[in-house]
């Protein structure tokens, strides 16, 4: 009778609660808010100002970045770049001591390459590299520095951290100490490295930079330092050697680029000591039998760490960018990675009756629309733009007044298969048509637009950059000579090679020119 008693009172709460919703089909839940009946209605907003313009970035910070390139990329519009790498380096232990009678057998550089399992192969662990730019074979020279990097910027009294530029190449060069090593035919491939082969401590290594050094040189470096003030701390080590310079050199027309994590690479160094057996290995009784035993001393790359760009740039978009119309906006925007050139834009036009507020932004408050989406949609000139993975996958927009992501990517928790799909949902990836060729990118700023019309939040200048990789929300110094507002750069957009060019709010295609899209809903005061 219970079960029976219970089944009863649940349907009757059930008859009860549909009928209460069915006796009220006039409520809907838009934007977050209940609204009762049929006060309200939706619409699309097309008309706000928008002013996009051009910024040459001729000088970028280059330390601090997430990850790092080393190599030569030919941009079909903008040209070469070459990016060399200045990195100090760190002993992964101070102080060492590596046991009676030591010998170093192998040093070995390692550089892990971005890659991913492809899990369509039919094979085992069949990778695919990420983040390799270009096929053809370049040189790459591994050389000592002279230059001392210092940590505090002794301009601001050792109070910030030292900042280093793109353009600093010929500074570093003119202290280059020997040539450690050189690879004269470096290309990127997706093999794998088996270590220890046959040994219990077999491992197989994702494919990588990975060469073997010249073992006395770093004998004189390290080993026959033990015990010495060089080695007992990294300040020391780091005054005592400098950093490792690679240079990059072309051997033909074209060459390849890679990116790597600088906290992921470094230099192991395999060596032997003697030992006595005290654990009777062999099981032959005696405990005072000498041995050789194997051990691994690490080198990183730590500390400070940059990149260098020597980079050509057409002269007519060059001029170009000289002689942006900051007022009404350009019909072109040309975005560049690294030593390039990003986008302003300016939402919601001047304040022309001068009491602190865009004129524009004070009609619209007055409307208080709920804001169901606002997007931003650019589009790629195709006229301009070869089609294919050329391309940019991401850009990135931000706070350009303060150097910092806006709140819908903070809110971004967009569900994804990889991490090149991450916070899409706001930096959408580049969309494509059926022949593989970009046509534009959905940049989402909902909340930023609400909170500007709901919120009285700041009505911020934008920057728009192509971007190599959108998880990092470090912001570094570029230097864009017209106009001395324009002063951060996401790391994404510098450690990236890529260009595109953009339609921009003043080209004559009138479906494709960049315009912010409003969607709201309109409550009826009456």
């Amino acid at each position: 009778m219970k079960n029976c008693k219970f089944n009863f009172l649940a349907l009757a709460a059930c008859f009860l609660a549909v009928l209460a919703i069915s006796c009220d089909d006039d409520v809907s839940i838009v934007g977050g808010t209940i609204i009762g009946g049929n006060n309200f209605s939706t619409g699309v907003y097309e008309d706000a100002s928008v002013v996009s313009y051009g910024v040459r970035t001729t000088r970028v910070q280059t330390n601090f970045l997430s990850n790092y390139q080393l190599g030569i990329y030919n941009d079909p519009i903008y040209g070469r770049t070459t990016s060399n790498v200045l990195t100090q380096v760190q002993l992964n232990q101070t102080d060492p001591d590596f046991g009676d009678s030591p010998e170093f057998v192998k040093v070995t550089i390692d550089v892990p390459y971005f890659a991913h399992i492809d899990l369509a192969s039919s094979e085992d662990n069949q990778y695919v590299l990420d983040s390799v730019y270009g096929d053809s074979p370049i040189k790459i020279s591994m050389y000592r520095s002279n230059y001392f990097l210092t940590d505090l910027d002794p301009d601001t009294g050792f109070e910030d951290q030292q900042k280093y530029y793109s353009d600093q190449g010929e500074t570093f060069e003119a202290l280059l100490g020997e040539l450690i090593y050189e690879e004269v035919e470096f290309l990127p491939t997706i093999e794998t490295t088996i270590i220890n082969e046959g040994e219990a401590d077999e491992q197989t290594l994702s494919p990588r930079w990975r060469a073997d050094l010249p073992l006395e040189y770093f004998k004189e470096l390290i080993l026959d330092r033990e015990g010495s003030p060089e080695l007992s701390s990294n300040a020391n080590f780091t005054d005592f050697f400098r950093g490792i310079y690679f240079i990059v050199e072309p051997l033909s027309d074209n060459g390849v680029l890679f990116y790597f994590d600088v906290s992921q690479a470094g230099i192991t160094i395999d060596y032997t000591y003697e030992a006595i057996d005290v654990a009777d290995s062999d099981g032959d009784g005696d405990t005072t039998d000498p041995i050789t035993l194997k051990e691994t001393f690490g080198l990183s790359f730590a500390g400070n760490v940059i990149n260098l760009f020597e980079s050509e740039f057409p002269l007519d978009i060059e001029a170009s960018l000289a002689d942006q119309d900051t007022e009404n906006g350009e019909a072109t925007l040309y975005l560049k990675g690294g030593e390039g050139s990003l986008a302003i834009i300016d939402l919601f036009g001047p304040d022309n009756d001068g009491d602190g507020e865009a004129d524009e932004l004070t009609i619209l408050k007055e409307k208080d629309w709920l804001i169901n989406e606002a997007n931003l949609i650019v589009y790629i000139d195709q006229g301009d733009v070869p089609g294919g993975d050329t391309e940019p996958e991401r850009l990135f927009l931000y706070d350009m007044n303060n150097g910092r992501v806006l709140i819908d990517y903070e809110i971004d928790n967009t569900f994804a298969n990889t991490t090149a799909e991450l916070k899409s949902s706001h930096l959408g990836i580049v969309e494509r048509n059926s022949n593989d060729e970009g046509v534009s990118y959905k940049l989402r700023l909902t909340t930023h637009i609400s909170n500007i019309l709901r919120r009285d939040s700041t009505n911020v200048r934008l920057g728009l950059a192509v971007a190599q990789e959108v998880l990092s929300t470090n912001f570094l110094e570029i230097e864009a000579p017209i106009d001395v507002g324009v002063k951060y750069m996401p790391s994404g957009g510098v450690s990236s090679p890529e260009g595109t060019i953009l339609l921009g709010n003043a080209s004559t295609n009138e479906n494709k020119r960049l315009k912010l899209t409003i969607y709201y809903t309109d409550q009826d005061q009456n």
